[in-house]
C-alpha cells in the first residue's frame, strides 16, 4: 500500500512538474498548463504558433475556425487569462467544459445572430482581448457570413489586429462538427495549432491591393482561409502531400478511375508510382527534366507520382500542340527522356509527335516495355515502400514544368516548385466546399496546368474520388460516361460544356452539383442550359500557368455572374493603370502559388527567375468593391485602332450577346491607315454586319469597336486546352481578306 501511494504521489509530482513546462514556453498561468497538459501528450500539438499570438500586444481578436468541440479547451488553456471567450451556446453551456471556462472569462452568443457590441468594443480599446469561434465553413451562407462582418467591425471601430487560428486536423477528431463522411475520424490525429501574424482591418484592405473599397468582412474571410494552408501544410513537395492524404483518408480508400482499368486505391497508387519510380529513376538523375507525353489515365497519376518520389521533374507535353512545338519544348526543357505508351501513340496518331520528341534530342521510354520488365520482387518492394519517396526533394525544388498555351506565340516552359503546386491545391481547397464524398471528373489534358493542378492533384490531396477521361473532344461519350461514373464536380471550359449539352440527354450530367470551367469566358447561354437542364451551377474561374494556375473563382455561396470571382486566399494583386484603357488595369500577381520562373528556347534549360514577387499576368482587369474580379482582356488582345484602345475580348462579347448559341473570336490585322482594324471570325451563318452594327449602336458601344470585316468558319480552331487558337483566327482572317487588304 505504501508503495502504491508513493507511486501515486511519484505521477503526481511529475505531473505537476511536467506542467511548468508548457508554462513557461508558452506563457500560459499554471492552472492553465495543468489543463492543457492532457490534449498535449495525447494528440502530441504542434504549439509553436500560440507563444508568438499570446504575446502580441492588445487590443488583439482570434478568430478561430471551430472545428471540434475541444477547441474551446485548447484556445482557454493556450491564449493569455486576460482573454474573453465569445462561445457558442453549447460551449458555453457544456459540463465537461466548466473547468476550462473558469481559466478564463466566456460569453455566450448565437453565431447566425450577431451584431456590433459596444461592450466589446470596449473591452478591446481597454487593451482587453477577444476570442471568437467561427463556424467551420469554406462556403458560409448569409447568415454565418454576418460572424465575418460583425467581427471585422468590431476590430475596426477598436483598432484592433486579428490574428487568425486553426487547429489543424481538428475536423477528423471524434469530436469533430463535420459529418464523418465528410471528414473520417481518428482517434490518434495529431494536432498543430496554427496561427497568422496580426494585421489590422485597415492593413488587410491595404494588403488587398488599395485598388477597391473590398467589404471588411470580405478580407476578413480571406484572411480565415489563408491560415487552413498555413504552416506545415505548405512544408511539402506533391508526393508527400498525397501520402500524406492517403494516411489520413485510409490507404484502401478508391482514389482513382479511368475508363480503361481497374480503380487504383491510396495504396495501389502509391505502390504502382514507387515500382515505376524505381525504373525511372534507375535511368535518369535528381533534378532532371522528364518529358510525359500520356492521356488523362491513370498511367499519367503513377508517372507523376513516380518521378516526383525520385525528385525528377516531370514535363508535361502537349500532343496537341504540333511537331514543331513539341521539339521545342523539348530542347527548352533540355530532356533526354519523354515517357509515353505505344498504344496511346498508335491509337492516337501521334507517330509525327514521336519523331518530334527525338528531334529534340530525346529519347523514347515505353510504360509497355517498363510494366514486362517488373517482377514479384519490385511488386513486394513498392508493396513494402509504398508511402516512401524514393529521393528527397524540397518543397522549393522544380516540381513540374508546364508549357503555355502558345495562344499568342511560341510557347514558354513554366517551371512550378512543389509548394506553387500544392499551395494552388489548398488554395482551392480552402474555397471549395469539397470532400471524400465528392467525386471529381476531369476531362481537361495534364498537360494543361487547370487539369493538372485543379483536376488531379486538388482531388488526391483532398480524398476526392477522381475519375479520369482521355480525351475532352469526345463529345458524344462524354455525357455517356458521366452517366454511369455520377461524378459530383466537373471541370471543363465553356466551349466544352456547351458541346456536352448539345449532345446529353437531361439525365447524364443529374448527379453534379457544380462545374468549374475556366480558361475562356463562360456564355450566359452555357450557364443557362446546365442550370436548366441539369441543375447545376457553372463555377467560373480565372487562371494562369505561371500561378498553378488558379487565380480567381466563383463559388456556390459567393459568385456572381460575368466575373471570374474573387481572389484565391494567399494571394496578393495590384493594377497598373493603362494609357488608353480608363476602366481596370493591369494585374501583377504575388503569393506562394506563383512560378519559380521560365525556361525559355533561347536560353534551354536555364532557370529566369522572376526578379522579385510580382508577376505580370498580361491581363487588363476590373475590381468592383466586393473583390469579384472582371476580365477586360489581355493587353496583347488589345487593338490601337486610331489611336484609341479596343478590347478584343469587349468586341466577342458583343458578338456574342446578338449570337448567344455560336462561338466568335476577334483579331486584329494591320491597317495602314487605321493602325490596326478588327475582323470577327465566328460561327455564325446568320450574322449581318448591318445588324451586328445595329445592335451596338443600341448598346451604345463605340463605333471603334464595330468589326470591319466578318469571317464566317464552321469552327474555330482551338487548342489543346480548349481555349480560342487566336493565332490561327488571325492567321484565318489574313487569308480570307487577302494580303492586299490587311496590309
Amino acid at each position: 500500500m505504501i508503495l502504491g501511494g508513493s507511486i501515486a504521489l511519484g505521477v503526481v509530482a511529475a505531473y505537476l512538474a511536467a506542467a511548468l513546462y508548457p508554462m513557461l514556453r508558452l506563457g500560459t498561468g499554471y492552472r492553465q498548463a495543468l489543463l492543457y497538459l492532457p490534449f498535449k501528450l495525447f494528440y502530441r500539438i504542434d504549439d509553436r504558433a500560440l507563444a508568438q499570438a499570446g504575446a502580441t500586444p492588445a487590443p488583439v481578436i482570434y478568430a478561430v475556425w471551430h472545428q471540434s468541440r475541444i477547441d474551446a479547451a485548447l484556445m482557454l488553456s493556450l491564449l493569455p487569462e486576460e482573454t474573453l471567450h465569445i462561445l457558442d451556446e453549447r460551449d458555453a453551456t457544456s459540463m465537461w467544459l466548466e473547468p476550462w471556462r473558469e481559466l478564463a472569462r466566456t460569453i455566450a452568443f448565437n453565431a447566425h445572430h450577431v451584431f456590433v457590441s459596444r461592450r466589446l468594443v470596449r473591452v478591446l480599446k481597454g487593451k482587453g482581448r477577444l476570442a471568437v469561434y467561427v463556424p467551420d465553413e469554406v462556403e458560409p451562407d448569409t447568415k454565418s457570413y454576418r460572424l465575418f462582418r460583425a467581427v471585422a467591425r468590431i476590430a475596426e471601430q477598436a483598432d484592433a489586429r486579428i490574428i487568425p487560428v486553426i487547429v489543424e486536423g481538428g475536423r477528423y477528431l471524434p469530436s469533430s462538427l463535420t459529418p464523418a463522411a465528410k471528414a473520417p475520424r481518428s482517434r490518434f490525429t495529431r494536432l498543430s495549432v496554427r496561427t497568422l501574424p496580426p494585421m489590422t482591418v485597415t492593413e488587410l484592405m491595404n494588403r488587398a491591393g488599395g485598388i477597391t473599397a473590398s467589404t471588411r468582412a470580405g478580407v476578413l474571410f480571406d484572411r480565415m482561409a489563408e491560415v487552413r494552408f498555413a504552416g506545415a501544410a505548405m512544408e511539402r513537395t506533391l508526393f508527400s502531400a498525397v501520402r500524406d492524404a492517403a494516411l489520413r483518408f485510409g490507404p484502401s480508400r478508391i482514389i482513382v478511375e479511368d475508363v480503361l482499368s481497374a480503380p487504383l486505391t491510396y495504396r495501389g497508387l502509391l505502390t504502382g508510382a514507387r515500382v515505376l519510380g524505381d525504373r525511372l529513376a534507375a535511368q535518369t538523375v535528381p533534378g532532371e527534366a522528364v518529358g510525359v507525353l500520356l492521356p488523362n489515365a491513370s498511367g499519367v497519376v503513377l508517372t507523376l507520382l513516380g518521378l516526383t518520389s525520385g525528385a525528377r521533374v516531370p514535363a508535361m507535353l502537349n500532343y496537341t500542340s504540333g511537331p514543331a512545338n513539341i521539339t521545342s519544348a523539348v530542347r527548352t526543357a533540355v530532356m533526354r527522356t519523354v515517357v509515353s505508351s505505344r498504344a496511346f501513340v498508335e491509337k492516337a496518331g501521334l507517330e509525327d509527335v514521336v519523331a518530334a520528341v527525338e528531334a529534340g534530342g530525346a529519347r523514347m521510354v515505353w510504360l509497355e516495355d517498363i510494366r514486362a520488365g517488373i517482377g514479384l520482387g519490385d511488386k513486394l518492394w513498392g508493396a513494402l515502400w509504398w508511402n516512401r519517396s524514393i529521393s528527397r526533394a524540397r518543397p522549393d525544388d522544380p516540381a513540374v514544368i508546364l508549357f503555355t498555351s502558345g495562344s499568342e506565340g511560341t510557347p514558354k516552359a513554366v517551371v512550378l516548385s512543389h509548394r506553387n503546386v500544392v499551395a494552388n491545391a489548398m488554395q482551392a481547397w480552402a474555397r471549395f466546399s469539397i470532400s471524400p464524398q465528392d467525386k471529381l471528373f476531369n476531362v481537361l489534358p495534364v498537360f494543361h496546368s487547370f487539369g493538372l493542378t485543379g483536376g488531379t492533384v486538388l482531388p488526391l490531396i483532398a480524398g476526392v474520388r477522381l475519375f479520369l477521361y482521355p480525351s475532352p473532344l469526345h463529345y458524344k461519350q462524354i455525357p455517356e460516361v458521366a452517366a454511369k461514373a455520377r461524378p459530383t464536380v466537373m471541370f471543363g471550359t465553356d466551349t466544352f460544356l456547351a458541346a456536352y449539352a448539345r449532345t446529353a440527354k437531361d439525365g447524364d450530367f443529374s448527379s453534379l452539383r457544380f462545374a468549374v470551367a475556366g480558361a475562356e469566358a463562360v456564355r450566359a447561354e452555357t450557364r443557362k442550359t446546365w442550370r436548366e437542364r441539369f441543375g447545376a451551377e457553372i463555377l467560373e474561374g480565372y487562371g494562369l500557368t505561371e500561378a498553378a494556375p488558379v487565380v480567381a473563382v466563383n463559388t456556390a455561396t459567393h459568385g456572381r455572374d460575368g466575373t471570374v470571382g474573387r481572389l484565391l486566399p494567399g494571394l496578393r494583386m495590384r493594377l497598373e493603370p493603362v494609357e488608353g484603357i480608363p476602366e481596370g488595369g493591369r494585374l501583377w500577381l504575388a503569393g506562394p502559388n506563383v512560378m519559380l520562373g521560365y525556361m525559355t528556347a533561347d536560353r534551354p534549360g536555364e532557370l529566369q527567375r522572376t526578379p522579385d514577387e510580382w508577376h505580370d499576368s498580361g491581363d487588363i482587369v476590373s475590381i468592383d468593391r466586393e473583390g469579384f474580379v472582371t476580365i477586360r482582356g489581355r493587353i496583347k488582345r488589345f487593338a490601337k485602332v486610331a489611336g484609341e484602345m479596343v478590347s478584343l475580348g469587349a468586341v466577342e462579347i458583343l458578338a456574342q450577346s446578338l449570337w448567344p448559341a455560336q462561338h466568335h473570336a476577334a483579331v486584329s490585322v494591320p491597317d495602314k491607315r487605321r493602325g490596326e482594324r478588327v475582323v470577327l471570325v465566328t460561327t455564325a451563318e446568320e450574322t449581318d454586319a448591318d445588324a451586328l452594327r445595329e445592335h451596338a449602336r443600341q448598346a451604345g458601344v463605340p463605333a471603334l469597336m464595330i468589326p470591319e470585316h466578318i469571317v464566317k468558319v464552321p469552327e474555330l480552331p482551338l487548342l489543346g486546352s480548349g481555349k480560342i487558337d487566336h493565332v490561327a483566327a488571325r492567321r484565318i482572317a489574313v487569308e480570307s481578306l487577302g494580303v492586299d487588304l490587311a496590309a
